[in-house]
């Protein structure tokens, strides 16, 4: 791990939703990384999600289709090697967690993401407004995700976009559509968009954002794959709720 700088402080990541730290792994472990990545991609080693599973805009109709064999993201991080399982219980992101979280018994759920997110050139999609926390069920909706950058993140690429303070807000249902997403064409929605923020890292930047803070992805209109590590953590005390899709695995503690 390298030394890191906070772009925002803990007082500002529970006013905002999110939080920067520049350099928090190392060179070598991004490298690392990336190594592991590319080996499991080609060729491809199960489990992953492919683009056309999504069906979001710009993905292919379907596995048959042209680009139908792109994967989106690579499943079960954790347990792909050692490297993976020393980021994602590294001392450097425990500590921040804490800070950020405000807990001291933190675990790591092997059910979300546990990926690494896969933006290729040509055929990766778009992904709408929405918050992580409508995919998961906890006692409380209180989660925080890490996005380790294994290589810059532009608009041009793909970068995540995010929505300042939204995860305060109280939005009527019918701000969403059926898959919970914003709706862009509504007047208060549009403005809400309006104030969102570009998230722009660079290969060892860490991205922490809680689990309702609405965020989006464009395209990636480069010419290269954009490699991210994601996993998400949670309280001790804030448990799965048995028999969901967030029991399914147990959680690892940091």
């Amino acid at each position: 791990m390298n030394d890191a700088m906070h772009e925002l402080s803990p007082d500002t990541f529970e006013r905002d939703g999110y939080l920067i730290v520049r350099g928090l792994a190392g060179r070598e472990d991004v490298g690392a990384m990336r190594e592991a990545v590319l080996r499991a991609l080609d060729p491809l080693q199960a489990p992953a999600e492919f683009e056309a599973d999504v069906g979001y805009p710009g993905s292919p109709a379907s596995r048959d289709a042209e680009g139908g064999s792109t994967p989106r993201r690579l499943l079960q991080a954790y347990s792909r090697g050692s490297i993976f399982r020393r980021w994602a219980t590294a001392p450097e992101l425990a500590a921040t967690l804490r800070s950020v979280m405000r807990k001291e018994r933190i675990e790591m759920s092997q059910c979300h993401h546990n990926c690494v997110m896969t933006k290729h050139p040509g055929f990766s999609s778009e992904t709408a407004w929405h918050q992580d926390i409508r995919y998961w069920s906890f006692d409380a909706p209180e989660l925080v995700s890490t996005w380790l950058a294994l290589g810059p993140e532009r608009e041009e690429n793909g970068a995540l976009r995010v929505i300042p303070g939204s995860h305060r807000a109280h939005l009527d249902r019918g701000r969403l559509d059926r898959h919970l997403f914003l709706r862009p064409e509504l007047d208060e929605n549009r403005k809400l968009i309006d104030t969102a923020s570009l998230v722009e890292l660079e290969a060892g930047d860490a991205l922490f954002f809680h689990c309702r803070l609405f965020h989006a992805a464009s395209k990636n209109r480069s010419g290269k794959v954009k490699l991210s590590a994601v996993f998400t953590y949670h309280a001790r005390d804030n448990r799965p709720i048995p028999g969901t899709r967030s029991d399914r695995y147990p959680s690892i503690p940091i």
